[in-house]
């Protein structure tokens, strides 16, 4: 229970990071979006790794990202519900560490 806090409480400063990240300048190979971008944010959370954070942070303005990593959230509990047979709420709590309710 304790780390999955500690999982939450990352993540977390990482967004807050990423609100105060300067927007994307242009200089990449290529250009990405808010999507990608998400992605990488996120799994980046999940991995721990701050340098991956800053990186994608960096991408789209911290308001895109925010929209992106919703629009993850939303389809990844939908995807977990369908393939647990629960509802969305469920899984969100459960993911969540909530009770049932």
């Amino acid at each position: 229970m304790v780390n999955m806090w500690g999982r939450v409480r990352k993540s977390w400063e990482g967004f807050l990071h990423a609100l105060r990240a300067k927007p994307d300048t242009g200089q990449d190979r290529h250009p990405h979006n808010l999507f990608e971008a998400a992605a990488v944010y996120v799994s980046a959370c999940a991995e721990d790794d701050q340098d991956q954070i800053d990186e994608a942070a960096g991408w789209v303005s911290p308001e895109a990202l925010s929209f992106g990593v919703n629009e993850l959230a939303c389809r990844a509990v939908i995807a977990l519900a369908r393939e647990r047979d629960e509802s969305p709420q469920t899984v969100a709590r459960s993911l969540l560490g909530l009770p049932a309710a």
